[in-house]
């Protein structure tokens, strides 16, 4: 027998009792026993914001340029919005020097487990100065700070594309979801990182033939920025029936990322690393990102099938490959330059995609 598909899974409510459980588990530390009362009543507010699913307490009427102006908006998605207007001006100033987006893929750090830098950090600061000699300003988005340093998260995409592309906001505003604890989101500020860049290069290695989990995460949650829906109010938060019929008027489908450059260095020991660069540059190709070229999508292996303790030493002796990240640095520069002095584009700028999903 089939199943019925429209049935969907079980509802997952917490009683109070496993609430308060899962809650006091975040204080287990010693100190915080003689704040037991003061804890209960946190406790108890914050039962009480779960129970009545208040995922974002505070809102205000969204106004002018919105579908509908009565609709209460997140005060956190306003000032994510404001960020990204402000970044995408920024990008479109011609007096400003050209940015790149410079990320760091490896969760490895010195600053916690396991106490030591990554390869992948080191060719990240052999690659910004290349950037700056040739004129252009460098911001430098170290995801290792997801697990070495407090606060930082990055939640996982819910998907929302996958029921209608109107669902998924521009930027995303399934968080933070103050009802489930679920705050603390860096995408908010990964977002107008890549909006203000005019070319981005990812260098990263590769965890069993796949992208880092922080990486991974991050792409998840760019996926709004891939035909997302810039007003939440034309479906009223996350109103299926009205995204869905949104989405068959002919939704315009908008590339927010389009036109920026991108370079990928892939790095590995043993397997995977080809397979990694070209899921990635097939992912922002996908965007409609420009590759800067063959020099700028590399991959390789340093210390390959050798021991995880000398691969330091490797990446020292592997003076090609260190020069192979430098070129790959220069080419997505020179791509940017070039594009910003209108001496080149994509090929197929000006071209209407007449499948753009």
């Amino acid at each position: 027998m089939t199943a019925d598909i429209r049935k969907g899974m079980p509802s997952i409510q917490l009683t109070k009792e496993e609430f308060e459980r899962r809650f006091r588990a975040r204080f287990r530390d010693p100190a915080f026993a003689d704040l037991s009362p003061s804890l209960q009543s946190i406790i108890d507010a914050a039962w009480d914001g779960y129970r009545h699913s208040r995922k974002a307490p505070l809102t205000r009427k969204a106004g002018p340029g919105f579908a509908d102006p009565d609709y209460p908006i997140a005060n956190d998605w306003l000032a994510a919005r404001d960020a990204i207007r402000k970044a995408q001006s920024q990008h479109e100033d011609s007096s400003r020097p050209p940015r790149i987006l410079l990320i760091n893929g490896s969760p490895r750090s010195e600053h916690t487990c396991p106490g030591e830098m990554s390869k992948t950090w080191r060719m990240v600061e052999l690659a910004a100065p290349i950037f700056r000699e040739m004129g252009l300003a460098v911001d430098i988005l170290n995801l290792s700070r997801l697990v070495s340093e407090f606060g930082k998260t990055i939640h996982p995409c819910k998907a929302c594309v996958s029921t209608s592309m109107a669902l998924c906001h521009w930027p995303c505003s399934c968080y933070p979801n103050y009802a489930l604890g679920q705050t603390d989101d860096m995408m908010n500020e990964i977002y107008p990182l890549w909006v203000a860049a005019h070319g981005i290069m990812i260098v990263t290695p590769v965890h069993w033939y796949q992208a880092p989990t922080a990486l991974k995460a991050m792409i998840d949650r760019l996926v709004c920025a891939d035909g997302g829906n810039p007003d939440p109010s034309s479906t009223h938060g996350k109103t299926v029936a009205e995204a869905k019929a949104l989405e068959l008027r002919e939704w315009p489908y908008p590339r927010h990322l389009a036109g920026r450059h991108f370079s990928v260095v892939v790095h590995g020991d043993s397997a995977g690393a080809e397979m990694l660069r070209r899921a990635l540059s097939d992912w922002l190709t996908d965007m409609s990102l420009i590759a800067a070229g063959r020099v700028a999508e590399l991959d390789g292996f340093i210390g390959y099938m050798e021991p995880y303790a000398t691969s330091h030493q490797a990446l020292d002796d592997d003076v090609a490959f260190q020069k192979e990240v430098l070129n790959a640095a220069r080419a997505l520069g020179n791509a940017v330059l070039l594009h910003e002095a209108g001496r080149y584009d994509s090929p197929s700028a000006g071209l209407v995609d007449p499948e753009p999903k």
